[in-house]
């Protein structure tokens, strides 16, 4: 195995300042990028705080920073939820990828039976004016609730897409190529698995990749046990993500503790940006509040 490891320096609060329908939600999934000229832009879902009417699962806001940690949010939703089907009970886990023409938006899309999903896009100029495309990737009954994208071009210009599926009552990550934005997709061998007696030993969701060095791409992958109490790991690949190079012992990122065992304990990672040198690592906590990592690379 390659001699690589990662540690969290710092932690800081990510905040956000936008309209009362947007700050009456908790956050979750906060995908963060820099654009060319040095704002930092973001998608998240946003979400019917515990105990109130779920009317959806969520709605997808965006807005934009100048220093990467306070974001001025948009006036209304980027995408909401219907009236189509394939997301008519919500809209979750955004994944953006700049374009010349403007931006591609994957998403999880939630059928209004708010427990059934599939990754859907939507494309456009800008981040207030997305048009729905449909699904992306759909279920299938070897592979239920595809969701949570990360997307890799690869050197020919194909779309590498990782995912979470979920399979034998658990999350897994799958990996696809494909030539396009929807595909055609060619799935690929499972990138990696569950470790025994770990605290990534049931379920795995993919993470943000690390790919300023291109030769050993790295993930910041969700890991948990089977009562869900969700880590944030990291594993590096070799170029081609045929092989696993190396991987994470412990968590990198764990929750704060909390003395109710019933309480929601959760570190989840989104998105990963790499600023003046500096890694940081966007997550949400417990499902309803955002924060970064500044990680160090050894």
């Amino acid at each position: 195995m390659l001699d690589l490891d990662f540690n969290v320096r710092r932690i800081e609060q990510v905040i956000l300042d936008g309209p009362a329908a947007l700050m009456a939600r908790d956050l979750m999934s906060p995908y963060i990028w820099r654009e060319a000229d040095g704002r930092w832009g973001i998608m998240v879902r946003a979400v019917v705080r515990p105990g109130e009417e779920l009317t959806d699962t969520g709605v997808i806001w965006a807005g934009w920073s100048d220093d990467g940690l306070r974001f001025t949010m948009l006036d209304r939703p980027s995408i909401a939820p219907g009236p189509d089907d394939h997301d008519a009970g919500g809209v979750e886990d955004p994944t953006v990828v700049g374009r010349d023409d403007g931006y591609v938006v994957y998403y999880t899309g939630v059928l209004a039976d708010h427990a059934h999903g599939e990754l859907a896009y939507a494309t456009g100029p800008s981040l207030d004016k997305l048009t729905k495309r449909g699904v992306a990737l759909a279920s299938s009954k070897s592979e239920g609730n595809t969701k949570e994208a990360t997307v890799d071009r690869t050197p020919d210009g194909r779309w590498r897409l990782f995912y979470e599926y979920a399979a034998d009552q658990a999350s897994r990550i799958g990996m696809a190529v494909g030539a396009d934005v929807a595909g055609p997709w060619e799935e690929q061998p499972t990138p990696f698995m569950p470790r025994e007696q770990s605290w990534d030993d049931w379920h795995l969701s993919t993470g943000p990749l690390l790919t300023d060095d291109p030769a050993r791409p790295v993930m910041f992958y969700n890991g948990a046990t089977r009562d869900a109490r969700w880590r944030i790991g990291w594993v590096a690949f070799d170029a081609d993500y045929t092989r696993v190079v190396a991987r994470g012992i412990e968590p990198l990122v764990t929750p704060p503790p909390v003395d109710d065992r019933s309480a929601t304990d959760i570190a989840f990672a989104a998105s990963v940006v790499v600023a003046n040198g500096a890694i940081w690592l966007y997550y949400s906590l417990e499902d309803r509040r955002l924060a970064r990592a500044l990680i160090r690379r050894s």
